[in-house]
């Protein structure tokens, strides 16, 4: 019999993800899955489960879950309170939650996104051969909504014994390693400068498809529009009012802004964590 979660509470925004759909740009598809990929993998291996096992990412307020089967589950990435029928639970270590019992994810503590993953994952329907929710594309299973019943597989292996395991924290800063974009010659050698050495700060406005930042305005070197083209995962786009965004694994597949420098993939996971208010550096790589 498969097991079941319902969904007792759905909080601000909780999403299925796994390693995305990468290799269908070409198709208008971005590649979605878990910001912080980092978090999934690790909460995933503390279950036995595959690293890319689907799992559901929390934003802010995390979210409540009641098995119909005893399951085990690890809550990690962000910092949250963690309860199970209103008990304190283990945060970052599995915890066995009975059926019928409400494992409930808190707010976070810090950071934005927390991940539940739970042995044999989640097993939602996959669509190009991921489960990821794609929020720009509509791809994949929606958002989670209060009462919404989400299936769990069968575990593969028995869950491991517990280990210490180090969860990154959130960051107090963002500092980002940039390489010069496609579109660097579309600003002034001023705006380069500012660019790279200007402090900036989260918008609370970003969200799975990009982080907006706060700061001084980058001054174009050429006016005029530019023809859409392609865009990449970490891709810094420099939309009208001058602010850099950063796009994250729900961006879109063409754009027509300039991208001013490109963030290496590995120090995306940090991007995911930041709260608005977040100090930002870009530094060249």
């Amino acid at each position: 019999m498969t097991t079941k979660l319902t969904t007792v509470r759905s909080g601000a925004l909780t999403t299925v993800q796994d390693a995305g759909r990468p290799g269908h740009a070409h198709l208008g598809v971005p590649r979605s899955g878990a910001l912080d990929a980092p978090a999934m993998r690790l909460a995933n291996r503390l279950l036995g489960n595959p690293p890319d096992a689907a799992v559901l990412e929390t934003t802010l307020t995390g979210c409540a879950l009641r098995p119909d089967q005893d399951v085990t589950a690890v809550v990690g990435g962000a910092p949250c309170p963690v309860t199970v029928d209103g008990r304190p639970a283990a945060w970052g270590a599995p915890v066995r939650v009975p059926a019928g019992s409400v494992l409930d994810v808190g707010a976070a503590t810090a950071g934005v996104r927390s991940y539940v993953a739970v042995a044999g994952g989640i097993a939602a329907e996959p669509v190009l051969g991921s489960r990821s929710t794609d929020l720009l594309s509509g791809l994949g299973p929606a958002p989670l909504r209060d009462g919404e019943v989400v299936p769990v597989g069968v575990p593969a292996s028995p869950v491991p014994p517990p280990v210490a395991a180090p969860w990154p924290g959130p960051p107090a800063e963002l500092v980002l390693p940039v390489r010069p974009g496609p579109r660097a010659d579309w600003f002034t050698p001023a705006a380069l400068r500012t660019f790279t050495s200007a402090a900036y700060r989260v918008s609370p406005h970003g969200n799975r498809i990009g982080l907006r930042t706060e700061g001084p305005p980058l001054e174009r070197a050429l006016a005029g529009e530019l023809p859409s083209e392609g865009m990449v995962l970490g891709a810094v786009q420099v939309p009208p009012d001058g602010r850099p965004v950063l796009f994250l694994h729900d961006h879109p597949t063409t754009g027509g802004y300039p991208v001013v420098a490109v963030v290496p993939e590995p120090a995306l996971a940090a991007a995911a964590q930041a709260v608005a208010g977040t100090p930002v550096r870009f530094m060249l790589a």
